[in-house]
């Protein structure tokens, strides 16, 4: 099946193009993977694992980062771990996501790439990894999501936008889920739209 996104650009064979992706950046890998013990913590080593997969968060935004730490785990508390943006659109926790993403509100250095990279990991199937090529990319469809409101509904609306690609391309992404776990990458259904938009745009 095609992969197509709302700016016209299509796959046809998005497998190939993840495998392709995967094997060349090495440290996309098992990512996704977290232990139902430390769904609902937050703490320096998922800052060091998020700077493992790009973050590059310093050591000063570690540990302004790590003072809003009650915070974030509190708003995780409120977020399932197996929490999925693939659901139906009723069914995702929209406010408690807001409020995770506002405890990230005004830290200087720390935009929606950073936060972002450092949250995938605690919801793999349900934050996706709003970097520059993503962000410019949901930017060029949907203007309107991220031109106004605070840091947390700003974020929420791109997530709400990419929830768009990801329901059209459901039955893809499913697919091509189904046959990287065959060859033993196991990533999620965002996780593998964020690599498809990155095939196609960086």
């Amino acid at each position: 099946m095609t992969f197509a996104l709302r700016d016209g650009v299509e796959l046809e064979n998005p497998l190939s193009v993840a495998l392709e992706f995967l094997r060349a950046y090495s440290s996309y890998t098992s990512y996704d993977s977290i232990s139902g013990s430390r769904a609902s913590s937050f703490d320096e080593g998922d800052i060091r694992v998020a700077n493992r997969g790009g973050a590059r968060i310093s050591a000063a935004e570690l540990a302004a980062i790590l003072e809003r730490r009650a915070a974030i785990e509190c708003a995780l508390r409120h977020i399932r771990p197996d929490a999925t943006l693939a659901g139906a659109t009723r069914s995702i926790p929209w406010i408690p996501l807001m409020r995770l993403f506002d405890a990230f509100a005004d830290l200087r250095g720390i935009g929606l790439s950073k936060m972002t990279k450092a949250l995938h990991r605690k919801r793999p199937a349900l934050i996706p990894m709003l970097d520059s090529v993503v962000q410019t990319y949901l930017a060029s469809v949907d203007p309107a999501a991220s031109s106004s409101g605070t840091f947390g509904e700003r974020a929420t609306a791109l997530v709400r936008s990419y929830k768009r690609d990801l329901d059209r391309n459901l039955l893809v992404l499913h697919d091509v889920q189904r046959e990287l776990a065959n060859r033993d990458y196991v990533l999620s259904e965002v996780r593998i739209l964020d690599l498809l938009i990155w095939s196609c745009h960086a």
